[in-house]
Parts: C-alpha cells; sequence; structure tokens
C-alpha cells in the first residue's frame, strides 16, 4: 500500500498541467515564435530579398500558428487527462500532424490555382515545414512545461508559508488571552464567554481549519474584529482603533489570513510598547476595480529588534503570487506613524 502511495505521489508530482493556449501570454509567445523564425529565415537567404515571398511567408505561419492555438486550446481538456509528460508529446505531435496537413493543402492549392507562390516540391515543401515545426515546437513546449514546473514550485513554497502562517500561533497571546479569560469569568461572565468564542474564532483560522484558498474581505474584517476585542480586553484604554472602511466591499476575494497579521503587529510594535498605548488605523477604499488598504500604528520612540514587520515577508509574497506585479506593499514611517499600505486588483494577473 506504501508502495501504491508513493507511486501515486510521484505520478502528480511528475504531472505537470499545460499552459492555457487561450489566454494572451501563450498566444503571444507562439505568434513571435512564427514571426520571428519567418524574418530570420528570410533574411538569412543570400539571394535579393522578396518581399512579396516575405509577406506570403508571414500570413501562412500566422494563420498556421492560430489554427494551432485554437486546436490547443479546444483539445487542452483531452490532452490534459494524458498521465506524465504525455499530455506534453501529445500537444507536440497535434502540432507536428496540424502542420503537416496545412502544408500539404497549401501546396496543393497553390499547383491547382497556379499561384506559383511555392517554388519548392510538395516533398521537400512538407518535409522544411514539418522539420522546423518540430524544432520550434519542441523548443515552446520545453519552455512551458519548464514554466509551469517554476509555477508549481512557486505554489508549493506558497502554500507551505500560508500553512506555516496559519499553524502559528504566539504562546504570548495565547497565555494572555486565556489570563484574560480568567479574571472575566467571575467579573463578567458573558465578556468571558464571548472573549473564547472570539479566540476559537482565531484559532479556527490560524490553525488551518478553512482551507488555503481565497476568502473575502468580510471574513478578515470580521476576523479582526475579533482580534481586536481580545486585545482590547487586555489593553483596555491604551487600545484605540480608528475604522475608515464604510466604502470597502465585503464580497471582494482575499487570501485568508492576510491582514490579520498586520493589525496583530501595529498592536504589538505600536500600541504594547508604549505606556500611553496608541491609535491604530485601519483606512480602505476602493481603487479602480481593485482596494486600498492601509494599517498605521504609533511609532515607539525605541523600535523593537524584532522590527515592525512580523509576517509581512510572507505578505509581501503571497501578495505577489497571487496578484502578481499589480498587486503592491508599501511600507515605512511617516511622520511619527508606522503605515503599511496594500493596493490589492481586482483580478489576478
Amino acid at each position: 500500500m506504501r508502495a501504491s502511495h508513493a507511486s501515486g505521489l510521484r505520478g502528480r508530482t511528475e504531472h505537470s498541467p499545460l499552459p492555457e493556449f487561450c489566454r494572451l501570454p501563450a498566444m503571444f509567445a507562439l505568434f513571435m515564435v512564427g514571426a520571428l523564425t519567418v524574418t530570420v529565415i528570410w533574411l538569412a537567404r543570400d539571394n535579393r530579398r522578396d518581399w512579396t515571398g516575405f509577406s506570403v511567408s508571414m500570413l501562412f505561419v500566422m494563420w498556421l500558428v492560430l489554427v494551432i492555438i485554437v486546436a490547443l486550446c479546444k483539445l487542452r481538456p483531452w490532452l490534459q487527462r494524458l498521465p506524465g509528460h504525455a499530455s506534453y508529446i501529445g500537444a507536440w505531435l497535434l502540432i507536428m500532424l496540424i502542420v503537416l496537413v496545412a502544408s500539404v493543402v497549401t501546396r496543393w492549392l497553390d499547383g491547382a490555382l497556379q499561384l506559383q507562390l511555392v517554388r519548392n516540391s510538395l516533398g521537400i515543401f512538407v518535409r522544411d515545414n514539418v522539420a522546423i515545426a518540430a524544432l520550434l515546437g519542441a523548443a515552446m513546449l520545453r519552455y512551458f512545461y519548464v514554466l509551469a514546473q517554476w509555477q508549481l514550485r512557486l505554489a508549493a513554497v506558497t502554500r507551505a508559508q500560508v500553512e506555516a502562517l496559519q499553524a502559528r500561533i504566539r504562546p504570548h497571546f495565547l497565555f494572555n488571552s486565556m489570563n484574560t479569560v480568567a479574571a472575566l469569568i467571575r467579573v463578567d461572565p458573558d465578556a468571558a464567554e464571548r472573549t473564547v468564542e472570539d479566540l476559537s474564532e482565531l484559532f479556527r483560522a490560524a490553525l488551518g481549519q478553512h482551507d488555503t484558498g481565497d476568502g473575502t474581505l468580510g471574513d478578515e474584517l470580521a476576523l479582526i474584529e475579533r482580534y481586536l476585542a481580545i486585545e482590547q480586553l487586555r489593553l483596555g484604554t491604551r487600545l484605540h482603533v480608528r475604522r475608515e472602511l464604510d466604502d470597502l466591499p465585503a464580497d471582494f476575494p482575499l487570501p485568508r489570513l492576510l491582514l490579520q497579521p498586520l493589525v496583530e503587529n501595529a498592536v504589538r510594535h505600536g500600541i504594547q510598547p508604549l505606556r500611553e498605548g496608541g491609535e491604530v488605523i485601519l483606512r480602505g477604499q476602493r481603487d479602480g476595480d481593485g482596494i486600498r488598504i492601509e494599517i498605521g500604528n504609533p511609532l515607539p520612540a525605541t523600535p523593537p529588534a524584532s522590527g515592525n514587520g512580523h509576517g509581512l515577508d510572507s505578505v509581501r509574497q503571497r501578495i505577489a503570487y497571487r496578484y502578481g506585479p499589480r498587486g503592491r506593499v508599501q511600507v515605512g514611517p511617516q511622520g511619527d506613524r508606522y503605515v503599511v499600505v496594500l493596493q490589492l486588483p481586482g483580478q489576478p494577473s
């Protein structure tokens, strides 16, 4: 049973998804390779530059690339079912078949209509086109395979970071929260019960009982409120929170536990070291199809050695993976406050 389990794991590891040929990056890459190939072959000729031949060759190749893209796009679900690397081999053979058929049909039409655009015989014309397609197709699919492997590794690293973040429970926060509950049991049983409920929700999220996919902004803000409710009981009047979040869409998709660590940093590094306490400011607004969120806290006179960015690197990497270059994180002091600004687009890149 262990052997079968191990072989299953190896099968999943070796399998790499085919790229989305219908999407712009793959289409652009294929069209560019086709255009560059025609240009290089045209420039490599020793005879006089034939602009008519170049135009006809470019038109033929662009039409051929378009047919290949449509075929790969439509047949991708079936190719994806093939085990291991067979999906890439199947895509390569499909490219070869399309080029073979298209070359035969083109050469036949050229002869039947007496256009004399193709000077080579049928055998040479088909052979050259299939050979070029075989080399370029293998190179392009190899590129897509390496890119897919890199994306899988990046996704695995990101998932591990998310799981590590979700599994991390700071002992001091747990102990302080339990001490707060113990102190409230006799004085204010209702507040103690609410604190236990808030703490359980935080533990449920931090221990990963939810999946690691996207949640919503409303869920994340609700989790932040539970966290702040516990810290409010512990810090009392030292903690002030200003919320300017009315313009934010509650159903905006957001990675889980993205904002809560930043708010925790603001309380831990901005409020807790100050005897008089301070104010945490949560601001949010729409930014085109996305949102802009700002979390600010006072700057202590002597910042702690660990800095104000515990978990910030993980947040940066998760935003970079989830949103690409359109997602931005700006961090730094602004006057007497430390501010973290997140700009998140509406759709991932």
